[in-house]
């Protein structure tokens, strides 16, 4: 049924907008896009995996994997940005060692993994089923869903009800004024990669426990859905991340309950290309690419 489909939408914007959240952070405040974010993404999953495998709960791997992808995404921005950033180079040269990055991330795990799908312990998550009227909810939906909002909303309370939100702002509109008001760029910059990072890991462990799959590949197709999803919201705009998010979660899951399964991505694109038509800038952005509180 309609409704059905409808909360299964929800559950998985919630997992899109962790993902394209903390790719739309980087974009917002760098204007560069770090293609290392699915690799990151993966390593949390990973990190769940093992930690639950050797005999943690759920809720050490949940955390330890947002620590060590949101220190993984601060290596990135330090090994692959920071010394381009001084040379000017960033734009190109920072996407093309971002790329650098997440090959070498994806061969370790590859090599850890020994090229296999890992699952997790069938007793990881209990299997129970709430009846509201006709829908059916899991205790893991409810869960993904929680985490999800949860994460959401103490970003928004970070970048808009505290000084380290002000702070990003004032580096995003310009870095060398933030500077002169004795703003630290680079520990802006680090404090960001490690939040995009948190979030990437975050949604890493929800797409994991969903489908009880996780490879080394598994970062490559978010990675695609995440690139949309910030073009269709607007470029460095977290409202418009939000907005794309779940727009893109509910086509997604409506075309598969009702249409062929192959013509999903196919119509998610073309529902892309003639919004973009209408609104070049995206959902919620401007020409100024980079504002991440959206329209000013």
């Amino acid at each position: 049924m309609l409704a059905q489909q409808l909360l299964n939408g929800l559950v998985v914007s919630g997992v899109y907008a962790l993902f394209s959240l903390g790719f739309t952070l980087v974009f917002g405040i760098q204007r560069i896009l770090n293609l290392a974010h699915g690799a990151v993404f993966m390593t949390g999953a990973m990190v769940a995996y093992y930690t639950v495998d050797g005999g943690g709960p759920l809720w050490l791997a949940f955390i330890l994997a947002i620590i060590v992808s949101g220190f993984l995404s601060v290596l990135v921005e330090i090994t692959c940005f920071r010394r381009l950033r001084r040379t000017g180079d960033e734009e190109f040269g920072g996407v093309v060692s971002s790329i650098g990055a997440g090959l070498v991330i994806t061969t370790i795990a590859q090599q850890i993994s020994n090229t296999q799908i890992l699952r997790f312990p069938f007793e990881t998550f209990p299997v129970v089923i709430f009846r509201f009227w006709d829908l059916r909810v899991s205790m893991l939906q409810l869960f993904m869903a929680g985490a999800a909002l949860a994460m959401v909303l103490i970003l928004g309370y970070l970048f808009y009800k505290t000084a380290f939100g002000r702070r990003v702002r004032a580096v995003t509109d310009n870095e060398h004024a933030a500077t002169l008001m004795g703003i630290n760029p680079n520990r802006v910059y680090m404090q960001t990669y490690f939040l995009a990072g948190a979030l990437a890991g975050a949604a890493g462990v929800l797409v994991g426990l969903a489908f009880n799959s996780i490879s080394f590949v598994m970062g490559e197709p978010y990675m695609m859905f995440g690139f949309a999803i910030i073009i269709l919201g607007g470029l460095g705009s977290i409202p418009g991340a939000l907005l794309a998010s779940v727009v893109f979660g509910m086509v997604q899951t409506l075309t598969i309950a009702y249409l062929p399964s192959g013509l999903t991505d196919t119509i998610i694109f073309a529902a892309l290309f003639l919004i973009l038509l209408v609104r070049p800038h995206g959902l919620l952005g401007q020409e100024d690419a980079g504002n991440l509180g959206g329209r000013r």
